[in-house]
């Protein structure tokens, strides 16, 4: 890398070494250091009335990504703020015009949406090339090279339910009152509950869509991944969070009864305190078992679905390994909650780091090649800053 922070070409990789060569990932970031970043990048932000969002989430970026260890060695981000300031306000825009033309009428607003609709696809390509060509590895960066005309592939699912709703609500306005009174007539509450299921139906394959586009498409000198994960292993993912769900669910409802039970029963007649104290009492019970039901619930498809997408993407040379356990992941989530709870929110910067540590170091790489192989001339052409702004607003992850 020369002083002006360019890449500079490297020679060809070698031919194949025999045997595999495992890299590592390792996070070397503290709370205390993350904590004196983020409460400065968070009065800033306030103070600023959000304008100081991108450079906040730069430092953010350089931090985690240059505590981020490939094979003993870290990451780097090079994105430049002011671009992707300029992104941040040009998407700002576009969501103050459709909210304002929304207020004059749904037909405005309905064509805002389209507007918005059809940029979308580009600004996702955009945000994730943009994101691949500012980071690097050892002097290389990385790429994306997914296609526009891809990525309107992959959200075209995504289309379908929003604008079936959009269309309900224009063709039937009487659904704006759905739950007030008086109740739209019975054929438009079933025509929106059935858009519902359609869109709860269609979830998995959104998700696969958009992440069969997403890690297809990855590049590292001359490796390019593949994503081997089949839409059937979404759907059945999802078919056993559900069942999952359901079992906490029925599981803390007879633990709540039985507990409730045996205490009226070892009352004996007095029965169960009567008025406020009463009141309070199955209150806090009731917190406490969705403090312990929420937890399993999301973090089950989180660490499933971590470990199905970077198993599943490999390159000719290279392969993910993801080995994240639910277990873990519960205890250290309950750890996290308890402390931020007690400081009052001021824990959250260390209960980040520690949720990145734990998140990263159970994923291996298996690399066929020695990592100087891989040093390749090949660079990544950066994407628009606007698609990176997008992936903020829109609250799309391309990171683990």
């Amino acid at each position: 890398m020369n002083h002006d922070g360019q890449t500079m070409p490297v020679s060809s990789p070698t031919s194949p070494e025999p045997g595999a060569h495992r890299l590592s990932l390792a996070f070397t970031g503290s709370g205390s250091e993350y904590f004196r970043i983020w409460i400065v990048n968070l009065l800033l932000t306030v103070v600023t009335l959000g304008l100081y969002f991108p450079w906040a989430k730069v430092r953010r970026l350089r931090y985690f990504y240059g505590n981020t260890l490939v094979d003993g060695e870290p990451l780097g981000f090079h994105g430049n703020a002011f671009k992707m300031f300029k992104g941040f306000a040009i998407v700002a825009a576009f969501l103050i015009l459709y909210s304002v033309a929304g207020k004059f009428s749904q037909w405005a607003g309905f064509a805002a949406f389209l507007v918005m609709a059809g940029l979308w696809p580009a600004l996702l390509k955009s945000s994730l090339q943009f994101r691949l060509a500012n980071t690097s590895w050892r002097g290389l960066r990385f790429g994306f090279d997914g296609s526009t005309q891809d990525a309107y592939r992959a959200c075209l699912p995504l289309f379908v339910p929003g604008l079936l709703i959009l269309a309900l609500f224009l063709i039937a306005p009487e659904l704006h009152t759905l739950g007030q009174t008086p109740q739209p007539d019975a054929s438009g509450a079933i025509a929106y509950g059935l858009v519902m299921l359609c869109t709860a139906v269609m979830f998995p394959w959104i998700l696969w869509n958009f992440k069969s586009y997403q890690h297809s498409h990855y590049r590292f000198s001359t490796e390019a991944t593949r994503f081997t994960v089949k839409a059937r292993s979404y759907f059945l993912l999802s078919l056993k969070t559900v069942g999952v769900t359901l079992l906490i669910y029925v599981a803390l409802i007879l633990a709540f009864v039985a507990i409730f039970g045996a205490a009226a029963a070892a009352n004996g007649s007095a029965g169960m305190p009567k008025g406020p104290a009463g009141y309070v009492i199955f209150g806090l019970a009731g917190l406490a078992f969705a403090a312990l039901a929420f937890p399993a619930i999301k973090l089950y498809p989180v660490v499933r679905f971590q470990n199905l997408v970077w198993n599943g993407t490999a390159s000719e040379n290279i392969r993910f390994n993801s080995t994240l356990r639910i277990r873990d992941m519960t205890v250290l989530t309950l750890k996290n909650w308890l402390f931020m709870l007690l400081t009052l929110g001021l824990y959250w910067p260390f209960a980040a780091v520690a949720m990145t540590r734990m998140r990263l170091v159970a994923v291996q790489l298996e690399s066929s090649i020695s990592p100087d192989a891989l040093l390749a001339d090949r660079q990544a052409a950066e994407g628009a800053a606007i698609g990176d702004a997008a992936g903020d607003f829109f609250g799309f992850d391309i990171g683990l």
